[in-house]
């Protein structure tokens, strides 16, 4: 890169990103361009309903670290940190990581756990996504600490994260939570406690999973999702291992993050983190030498104002460039 300049003094916030290899550098640009390519569908999708200040938000996220500056081998930039930007929940999920990795590396033998209802079309799938799942868990976890402070069952402990998978043949919702439990007892209580509430008329066993975590990190980092999958099988019960190109459902994500909103997906119950040194996200430093870059849709990556350099050097593959310009479905819901 080129030799950085003496410049007007800057302020950016924060402790910045630190550059640590090219990997993390093209995986960066590669989520900017998903993100980019996403959002703009979904402001479509806003603008259709007649809903401008959803469709400001997801400008937001659109502009979200379109300017950076790189100094001493760290990256600073503007976030949006909204949850359907993918550049944000990827920082979100390093976070998450270091944060909740030694206590479920403490668990002996934990348990991966899924509960679900019922797939509801849009028209109920805020209601059943909050007086359903959220207040419904709440509920169970409740009922079940009463039980044990008189002695009379086991304290429910556990890592759960909220999803919502949309099924386009149907056109239904399947709101679900992906949970990380400590053993196999309390996986088995979840699964009876949750049943319970709802009854074969809303849940049914067969639909509901548990499984021995074999990767602790890895059952981890599969919960902490977005919310929803961005990428959706056409045909979701398509049994064949030949399937066909996946596609992104905007109108479909839509609902779904307006019926999240304001809502935690990703949360703990029954116990609390250890104590550890809060790092001050306030952090004003003051930059005299930098090197300014700007994102640049047409190449998919950020250059560098003065020596236009590009920063990563991400090349997107042909079929992935096919899937954000051809596979983009704004209409079904």
């Amino acid at each position: 890169m080129t030799k950085p300049k003496l410049k007007p003094q800057i302020i950016v916030k924060g402790n910045g990103t630190k550059i640590n290899n090219n990997k993390s550098l093209l995986s960066r640009a590669k989520r900017k361009m998903i993100t980019q390519k996403m959002i703009l569908s979904l402001i479509d999708v806003s603008k259709s309903k007649e809903d401008p200040k959803r469709a400001k938000a997801y400008w937001n996220t659109y502009y979200c670290q379109n300017k950076i500056y790189s100094s001493g081998g760290k990256l600073y930039g503007k976030y949006c940190k909204n949850r359907f930007c993918t550049l944000c929940c990827g920082i979100r999920k390093a976070k998450i990581i270091n944060k909740y990795l030694p206590v479920i590396k403490s668990w002996k033998e934990p348990y991966f756990v899924t509960l679900t209802v019922k797939s509801v079309p849009a028209s109920k799938l805020k209601y059943w996504i909050v007086e359903g799942m959220i207040r419904g868990f709440k509920r169970l976890v409740e009922r079940n600490k009463k039980r044990n402070q008189r002695g009379k069952g086991k304290k429910l402990i556990g890592i759960k994260s909220l999803e919502c998978c949309f099924n386009p043949m149907a056109k239904t919702y399947n709101p679900h939570f992906h949970i990380i439990a400590p053993d196999k007892e309390t996986a088995e209580l979840l699964i009876r406690e949750w049943l319970k509430l709802w009854t074969k008329k809303f849940a049914l066993r067969i639909c509901q999973d548990m499984r021995k975590v074999e990767d602790k990190e890895g059952a981890l980092m599969e919960i902490i999702k977005y919310g929803s999958k961005i990428f959706t099988e056409p045909d979701v019960n398509k049994k064949s291992k030949q399937k066909g190109n996946p596609l992104i459902y905007s109108a479909a994500l839509n609902n779904i993050f307006l019926s999240m909103k304001d809502h935690r997906i990703f949360d703990r119950f029954g116990f609390n983190l250890p104590k550890s040194r809060k790092i001050d996200e306030k952090v004003i430093n003051i930059l005299s030498v930098y090197q300014e870059l700007n994102y640049n849709p047409k190449v998919f990556d950020w250059e560098n104002t003065e020596s236009e350099q590009i920063l990563s050097g991400f090349e997107p593959s042909s079929e992935l460039k096919s899937l954000l310009d051809h596979n983009i479905d704004t209409e079904t819901e």
